[in-house]
């Protein structure tokens, strides 16, 4: 089936789809939700019954041996369009110079309006700079790091500094616009594996009620006080799950979700350890919460470095996103480092991997960005 006659379909699709009214019931948490965002939660909600938009972190920012270069992606290099979905990080907006910090702001808006004016996803990572020890970064560094979520949620000691840091968020959505003059919709995937230690959010780092409350005072501080209506909420743990209440042990609320989604590298070859088994009873754990929530779904975090297995796409990736009918919006694989050898997600020109990965963009469940029809509409 050509790639040309999937766009059809899909368009035809849509056309006689009427979106949900009133926002909010289906699954949007926020009442005044712009409508382009509802639109963009509506589609890949219709999307995702039959398809699945394939994303790669920083593809258009830079890839394997190249940094900056206009209208680039090594997924583009090898398939000729670009991914649906590009993942951006928000990590240069706090605990820098505030010179870097506007550069960083004015590199991002470009990003993601190039992203939205070319019809594509945006979805935005935080690997956010302890507030409280800004010295050791995102990661957890035991004796050295502060454990941050009970300083920073209201009544804490550094509330006052992560408000500044959410208006500096709030300041970049709100000016993100696209050719058309509209706020782009992203989805802002915050906090994300808490289920780990690696990071200072994570589960051996606070308590489950000081983790909700950071959760939702970040939405209703961006939502209600800082007018950010532009926003999808997206709630990913690790994979240290293996039942719905174990997946939702942290869970702020559907009131405050709009996506459900799940990081896993672990299952699927990480240090050449495989158990597709189980990642497969993980999405469908993430999946069926959606469906039963009227939430998205997503596989907002997945890959295996270097790509070592040539027939990973199809033979591993693939095969675990068609396995029980499950409902995903997305999956998204990691960042294409543009100086070290080794550290890569997404193939390039002349790798191994290149013709698994073409039978995976053409396989006609994957859907990249030429496929997409109008997201906004």
């Amino acid at each position: 089936m050509s790639r040309l006659y999937i766009v059809l379909i899909i368009t035809a699709l849509f056309s006689c789809f009427s979106l949900p009214e009133p926002v909010g019931k289906k699954g949007v948490t926020d009442a005044k939700a712009t409508k382009e965002t509802v639109a963009l939660f509506n589609n890949l909600q219709k999307i995702s019954e039959k398809y699945i938009l394939f994303g790669h972190q920083h593809a258009t920012e830079y890839g394997h041996g190249w940094y900056g270069e206009e209208g680039r992606s090594d997924v583009k290099s090898v398939t000729g369009s670009h991914p649906a979905v590009i993942g951006i990080d928000f990590s240069g907006l706090s605990g820098r110079s505030q010179e870097e910090i506007e550069n960083n702001k004015q590199s991002l808006r470009k990003q993601i309006t190039d992203t939205y004016n070319r019809g594509g996803v945006i979805t935005i990572a935080w690997h956010f700079t302890n507030p409280v020890t800004p010295q050791t970064g995102f990661y957890w560094k035991d004796s050295v790091s502060s454990p941050a979520v009970k300083h920073i949620i209201p009544g804490g000691s550094h509330h006052a500094q992560y408000k500044k840091i959410l208006q500096t968020v709030s300041e970049l959505a709100n000016s993100a616009k696209g050719d058309d003059g509209k706020l782009v919709p992203m989805i802002f995937r915050p906090y994300h594996e808490l289920d780990g230690g690696w990071f200072w959010w994570g589960k051996p780092h606070c308590s489950r009620e000081e983790f909700i409350s950071l959760w939702r005072f970040t939405v209703a501080y961006l939502r209600d006080s800082l007018n950010v209506h532009n926003f999808l909420y997206a709630f990913s743990p690790d994979n240290k799950f293996n039942s719905e209440a174990e997946f939702l042990e942290r869970y702020p609320g559907n009131e405050w979700v709009d996506m459900v989604g799940m990081d896993n590298y672990g299952d699927f070859g990480r240090n050449g350890s495989y158990n597709l088994e189980a990642g497969i009873k993980k999405l469908k754990i993430v999946s069926d919460y959606a469906r039963k929530a009227g939430k998205l779904a997503a596989f907002t975090e997945t890959g295996l470095e270097s790509i070592p297995d040539t027939d990973w796409w199809t033979n591993s990736l693939l095969k675990s996103l068609k396995a029980e009918k499950m409902k995903m919006a997305y999956v998204l694989v990691w960042r294409n480092d543009s100086k070290s050898p080794t550290h890569y997600y997404a193939p390039y020109p002349g790798h191994p991997s290149v013709p698994d990965f073409m039978k995976f963009y053409q396989d006609p469940y994957t859907l990249f960005e030429t496929d997409l029809p109008d997201l906004y509409k």
